[in-house]
C-alpha cells in the first residue's frame, strides 16, 4: 500500500490532467466517436498501436467509407489482432453513433454502459467502460489483463478470473471500488497508475 500511494504521489498531477482531458473529449462528438472506434480495437492488441491505426484511418477517410478488407488491411498492419471482426465492428459502429452520443448524453453511467454491452458489437464491459472513461465518464472499472493483474497483487482478488461473466465482472467492480474508497485514490486515477506504472507513460 506505501509503495501505492508513493507511486500516486508521483503521478497524481499528470494522471488527474489526463483525467480533465477525457472530460474535454466527451464534449467533442468526433473526438468521442474516435475514442469509440479506438476501444473496439484494444481488446488483446496494445493501445498505441491501436490508437496508430484510428488516427490512419482518419487521415485516409476510411473510418467513414473504408470497406472491411481496407480497414482490415490496414489495423492489421499496426498489429492490431483480430482484423476482420474489428473491421466488422468499426463499420457497424459507425452507423450507430447517433444513437451512443444520445445515450452518452441522456443516461446515468450504469445505464449508458448496458446499453452500450447490448447494442455495439465488439463491446463487453471493459469495452464500454473503457470507451466511457476515454469520454469523460468516471468511477467505472475498467477490468483488463493488467488492472486484474495489479488488483490480485495488493489482494483485493484471490485470483485473476480465467473469464469474465457479468456476474463476477461487477463483483470485481465492487471490490475495485471499496479498494479505492480505502486507499483515497479514485478508481480511474488507479487504473492510470496502474497503467503508468508499467508502461511507463500515461496513455489511454
Amino acid at each position: 500500500m506505501k509503495k501505492l500511494l508513493l507511486a500516486y504521489g508521483k503521478r497524481k498531477k499528470d494522471i488527474k490532467k489526463r483525467l480533465m482531458d477525457f472530460r474535454e473529449t466527451g464534449k467533442d462528438k468526433e473526438k468521442t466517436r474516435l475514442e469509440m472506434f479506438f476501444c473496439l480495437c484494444t481488446p488483446q492488441s496494445k493501445a498505441l498501436s491501436c490508437w496508430s491505426a484510428i488516427s490512419e484511418m482518419k487521415e485516409k477517410g476510411l473510418l467513414d467509407n473504408g470497406s472491411k478488407g481496407e480497414i482490415s488491411k490496414l489495423i492489421s498492419s499496426k498489429g492490431v489482432r483480430f482484423k476482420n471482426n474489428k473491421a466488422r465492428y468499426i463499420i457497424e459502429a459507425r452507423g450507430k453513433f447517433a444513437d451512443v452520443w444520445n445515450v452518452l448524453n441522456a443516461k446515468k453511467p450504469q445505464e449508458a454502459r448496458e446499453w452500450l454491452v447490448e447494442n455495439i458489437n465488439g463491446y463487453g464491459y471493459k469495452e464500454a467502460s473503457h470507451f466511457m472513461r476515454n469520454s469523460g465518464y468516471r468511477e467505472l472499472a475498467i477490468l483488463d489483463r493488467h488492472i486484474l493483474k495489479n488488483l490480485e497483487k495488493l489482494g483485493v482478488i484471490d485470483s485473476v478470473p480465467k473469464a469474465l461473466t457479468k456476474k463476477n465482472y461487477f463483483e470485481i467492480e465492487n471490490r475495485f471500488r471499496e479498494f479505492s474508497e480505502k486507499t483515497g485514490i479514485p478508481m480511474d486515477e488507479l487504473d492510470l497508475l496502474f497503467w503508468a506504472e508499467e508502461a511507463g507513460l500515461i496513455f489511454k
